[in-house]
């Protein structure tokens, strides 16, 4: 997979996201070779796009999917750390109490437009928690996958997936999803209420395309009101004690070796990526 070129949007460069506009709809590519890992370049983009978007009255559904075919977000990357000058940035710009990671999420929920996953690669980790974060979210039935993996990583998910997801099924599959570590195919993932909808891949375009352009055209201040009175619910002291959690574990050296035995076991390379789980449940 060939990374992309800068994408000029609204006067913004991006190397991260492809941007498309067509009428009241933006279709946003994540483009981050070569697994789509959530890096700190990527989630400062998706920031300042989704802080531009809120400000464009005209805009009203905003589209993400990605360029990589097996791969819609990996995980975080692996490497962030290395991103000083990005992470202190997005530190900065985070709301007070929210982590760097949860403030992404935050982002995304609050945004005035309708937000739309179509999933058709892997989500895992802090994808799967920008997955969860949307308003909406379609899997393709035979591609789309979803996994919070960390738990094989020696920490605990930390950018919300354990307030999203308590939000949306019982405790007791809150608790297979994180200690299980599990990939779940679209179907299950349904049925468990992490996504909306599984549908067909040979079908899942025209439908998400056909929903989008339906809420667009509806009239005007339809889905902004909509939005109003069905906030996203609050989750304040469920974000500080999950912060907290994952601190006590994040940066251990346990963990540390675990994610350098990953790296030198496929970790962040296509082929490795496809079967992360096999890989780190072998590790530890």
């Amino acid at each position: 997979m060939t990374q992309i070129e800068n994408i000029e949007f609204k006067g913004k460069s991006y190397r991260t996201l492809h941007i498309n506009v067509s009428n009241s709809v933006v279709n946003v590519s994540l483009d981050n070779a070569p697994v789509n890992a959530l890096s700190g370049k990527m989630m400062k983009e998706l920031q300042q796009l989704l802080k531009d978007l809120s400000e464009d009255a005209l805009i009203k559904v905003i589209v993400f999917e990605s360029k990589n075919s097996d791969f819609f977000i990996a995980h975080v990357d692996i490497n962030i750390l290395n991103e000083k000058d990005v992470l202190e940035d997005l530190a900065n710009d985070a709301a007070e109490g929210l982590n760097i990671f949860q403030n992404l999420g935050e982002v995304l929920r609050n945004q005035p437009q309708i937000t739309i996953v179509k999933l058709k690669g892997i989500a895992r980790g802090g994808g799967a928690e920008f997955v969860a974060a949307a308003d909406m979210s379609f899997a393709s039935l035979e591609k789309g996958k979803i996994s919070q993996c960390e738990a094989l990583m020696g920490i605990i998910p930390g950018g919300g997936a354990t307030q999203y997801l308590s939000s949306k099924m019982p405790r007791g599959r809150v608790l297979e999803i994180i200690l299980g570590s599990d990939l779940f195919d679209a179907e299950t993932a349904e049925r468990y209420g992490w996504i909306n909808r599984a549908i067909k891949d040979s079908e899942i375009d025209a439908f998400v395309s056909r929903l989008a352009e339906n809420i667009a055209s509806l009239p005007e201040d339809v889905m902004q009101t909509v939005k109003a009175v069905l906030p996203p619910e609050r989750f304040t002291t469920g974000f500080k004690t999950e912060n907290d959690g994952w601190a006590k574990l994040a940066f251990t050296a346990k963990v540390a070796n675990i994610m350098s035995l990953a790296m030198q076991n496929g970790a962040q390379t296509i082929d490795g990526e496809l079967k992360i789980e096999e890989i780190l449940r072998r590790l530890v």
